[in-house]
């Protein structure tokens, strides 16, 4: 009783309200709460949030909140890289290099040469020609290329331009032709002039995958035979066509004319029809009568559904040459 009663007598000290039907147990207590001292929410550190594997809680997902907040307070800031990529990204590449101009970049007997040429004068097909003769920066013979670009849609069947011209002063080039046909016309074929002739000895050289030639011609009743390799022949632009008039019933006449200068030109998706029209070496006048024949052929090929203008712009050059803005020859 002696310890309750000292307990009573600190607990009366402490002010509190206890007397004797309370147990020691109940007075230990009550001294005990009213001795610990209080620990406020303030003074508590704060339990730290677990970091999760995925979702918002995630490592993750809290460095991208972070990087957020920091954006908003720099555009908040005025800082405009903050919502532009490109200046963000300028920020930290630094300033971008000055790209010198094209024809800067050029050779020296290019940029030469290209001074003759006026950036914004049309020239006749005539002064084009004499002009491009000029301005041939290589020491080799250069081919002069004609470029038109066409009103067309490609994607058209009926506007999908392609045909063959016969240049009369041929295109400067030597000509393999390689005639796939019955033993019967390999006489005639070789008269007129072709590198290969070949029947089943044909067929053994495309299984081997050898191509010597640059123009192949087949006659029609063939044709199947060349079926399976057409992933071979066409990408290469060999595959016979009768458009073309590679696909000939007269083997000597396909020959004959694909010798002399008989070329195909046929409209690219960005409806542009380019075509070498000869050789520097041919000179000026040979050049335009070539010119003029391929001219002709376009216009005979021009589409009655076509809506506005036919061509749209010509220009000429040599194949390393600058550019020369030409009139429209075809209507």
């Amino acid at each position: 009783m002696a310890k309750k009663a000292d307990l009573l007598t600190q607990a009366k000290d402490l002010g509190l309200k206890l007397t004797e039907k309370n147990t020691i147990a109940e007075i230990e207590a009550a001294i005990s709460g009213a001795t610990t001292p209080e620990v406020s929410v303030t003074e508590a550190a704060p339990a730290e949030k677990p970091v999760a594997k995925a979702g918002k809680r995630s490592e993750k997902s809290i460095k991208e909140a972070a990087e957020k907040a920091e954006k908003e307070a720099r555009k908040e800031a005025g800082d405009t890289s903050a919502t532009d990529p490109e200046a963000e990204a300028a920020k930290k590449k630094g300033p971008r290099p000055v790209t010198r101009p094209v024809i800067e970049r050029r050779g020296k007997s290019y940029r030469k040469l290209a001074e003759q040429v006026e950036k914004d004068k049309v020239y006749s097909l005539t002064e084009a020609l004499e002009l491009a003769v000029k301005t041939n920066p290589t020491k080799f013979d250069a081919s002069v290329e004609v470029h038109v670009r066409l009103g067309v849609d490609p994607r058209q069947a009926d506007q999908n331009i392609r045909a063959t011209v016969s240049l009369p002063n041929g295109t400067g080039k030597t000509v393999r032709v390689a005639v796939f046909a019955p033993e019967s016309d390999h006489a005639a074929a070789k008269k007129a002039g072709a590198d290969v002739i070949g029947d089943e000895a044909f067929i053994k050289q495309l299984d081997k995958e050898v191509i010597d030639f640059d123009i192949l011609v087949a006659t029609p009743q063939y044709m199947p035979k060349l079926g399976k390799y057409a992933r071979l022949l066409g990408p290469r632009g060999l595959m016979p066509n009768p458009k073309s008039g590679t696909v000939a019933t007269d083997v000597a006449k396909a020959v004959s004319e694909a010798k002399a200068g008989k070329v195909e030109y046929r409209v690219d998706k960005q409806a542009i029809v380019h075509l070498a029209v000869g050789k520097v070496s041919f000179g000026a006048n040979k050049l335009e009568e070539n010119a003029r024949s391929f001219f002709d052929s376009l216009q005979s090929q021009k589409p009655s559904s076509i809506k506005g203008s036919y061509v749209k712009s010509t220009s000429i050059s040599t194949t390393m040459g600058p550019g020369i803005k030409v009139e429209n020859v075809v209507s």
